[in-house]
Order: structure tokens, then sequence, then C-alpha cells
């Protein structure tokens, strides 16, 4: 029978476990969420799923381009520690979805995860014994232009940069910036009017504002802001390898401009839970006592 995907994501969430476990598992009980369950609990996929509730923040993101700057992915795929995101097993796996997601131009994280990937993720929670997902990727794919790719050598930071004109080595060198640098946009006009209007109100916070006529702090604020969106902004920055020149005009100069970026770093938006040790020993003392 078909199932629904908001069945699929109930059983998601309340097992931990993977999309096409969970789905297989709900079309062998003609969607019986109960008896799935139930069967699941019997299955290896268990195990898996008792360290699902377990953050993962950690890990590597890669990247692959075409030689000829085509289009490019990149990934990011999750550990619990970094000890487990140098572990040649573990990186064999990201190579393998990398390399699918690449051979197949893949840009969705739910096409990606197959039956196949999934096989082979919960068969390494087992083998290793941490939490592991495949959390994101993306693809850049220009229609006229080139795309240059970088990743830093400790695997936690990677970018895509996409050309309109220009050629590949020019896309690299600015990848490269992207990771160095972190731009949040890639030109001033880009930037997000809530982004723009929190800087405002720290400007306007700041004690030389305070007492100041409203057509000076107006004035002030206005340079303030020009400064602010200079310095986040991509193609305003001075680029990392020669600051004498903007990444505006380096593009330029290679006949090219900036079309957009990618920038993944691991774990960045992951909400890591802080363990409390003391308070742990403490609670297990006080369990042993009673």
């Amino acid at each position: 029978m078909a199932v629904s995907a908001s069945l699929v994501k109930e059983l998601r969430e309340r097992t931990g476990l993977g999309m096409m476990e969970c789905k297989k598992a709900l079309q062998e009980t003609d969607g019986d969420i109960d008896v799935a369950i139930e069967n699941l609990r019997k299955a290896s996929g268990l195990k898996a799923a008792k360290k699902a509730d377990r953050t993962a923040a950690e890990g590597v993101v890669a990247v692959k381009a075409a030689e000829d700057g085509s289009y490019a992915v990149v990934l990011e795929v999750n550990s619990e520690t970094d000890f487990v995101a140098r572990d040649e097993g573990f990186l064999g796996f990201v190579n393998s979805v990398l390399d699918k997601a690449f051979a197949n131009k893949v840009a969705d994280v739910a096409v990606l995860v197959d039956e196949e990937v999934e096989s082979a993720r919960q068969a390494l929670v087992q083998k290793i014994g941490e939490n592991i997902g495949v959390r994101r990727v993306a693809l850049v794919e220009p229609k006229g232009g080139v795309v240059g790719a970088y990743v830093h050598s400790n695997n936690r930071i990677a970018s895509v940069v996409e050309l309109e004109g220009g050629n590949v080595d020019v896309a690299k060198d600015i990848a490269m910036h992207v990771a160095a640098v972190n731009p949040r946009v890639t030109r001033p006009e880009d930037m997000p009017e809530d982004m723009v209007s929190k800087e405002k109100e720290i400007i306007k916070a700041q004690p030389d504002m305070e007492g100041k006529p409203e057509n000076i702090v107006e004035k002030m604020m206005t340079g303030r802001i020009s400064k602010f969106l200079k310095e986040n902004s991509l193609v305003e920055q001075p680029f990392v390898k020669d600051p004498e020149v903007t990444v505006g005009q380096l593009a330029k100069k290679a006949d090219a401009s900036v079309v957009s970026f990618v920038r993944f770093e691991v774990g960045e938006g992951i909400e890591k839970e802080e363990a409390d040790f003391a308070a742990e020993v403490a609670a297990q003392v006080a369990a042993s006592k009673s």
C-alpha cells in the first residue's frame, strides 16, 4: 500500500530511524505504525535508533567539482565526535555519498539518502557506535559561467563560488577567500533587511550616539551601515591573498562577475548539548545512596 509522508515522519520521530527504513516498515504492516514499531524493535536497526537522539555536531564537509567548472556539489556528514570524523570507515562513507551526489547531481538530502545510503549509514552506526547523519547537500550548476571549489585542510569548511565569465582558477581563489573570511552575502544589496535593521539598532545604542541631534545620528548611521555592508559583502571585501584589490575587482580583471557562493562549516546552526559533569556525578552519587 502507499504510505503517506506524514506517517513516515511520525515513525521517524518515534524511532529515530531513517526515512527508507521507516517507509519499508510501514509498507510491510499496511500502515500500522504500532506493529511497525514492534517489528523495528526486533530488528537490528534498533541499535541505530538508540543513538538517534544524541547530537551529531562534529564530522566533515566535502566538495567535488567538475574539472571544466560546469558544476559542483558540497556535502556535510556529521558524527558525534571529532575522533570518529577522522576514522577511515567514516571518511569512506562520506566519499561514497559525495560521489553519488556528484554523479547524479543531487541537491536534496531526502533524495540522496536512499535505501542504499541509509543501509550503509546504519551499518556504520553499529560498527562505530556513534550517531552519524547526512545533514545537507548543495548543487551549484551555472547556466553560462563556471564554478570553483575549495575545502580547508581540516575538512571542516568548504565553499563553492559561481562566476559569470572568468575561469575555474579565479573561481577557486574566490572560493578559498569565502572559506577564510566567511562573508554573509555576495553583494551589499543582498543583505536581508532584518539584518540591516538589527545593525541599526546596535549602532543607535552605542554610547557615542547619545545626546546627538537626529540629523547627526542619521549621518553617522549611514556611514556605519555602509561600512557594515562592505565588510560583510563578498565583492566588497579585500581579497585575502591581495588586500590591495577587492574580490569584485579581482573577478573583473578576469572578465568575470561573482554570481553566488555556498559555504558549509561543520556543525554550524546545530545546538550542542553542554554536559554538566559535576551535576551528572552528583546525580549518580545520589542515586547510589537511595
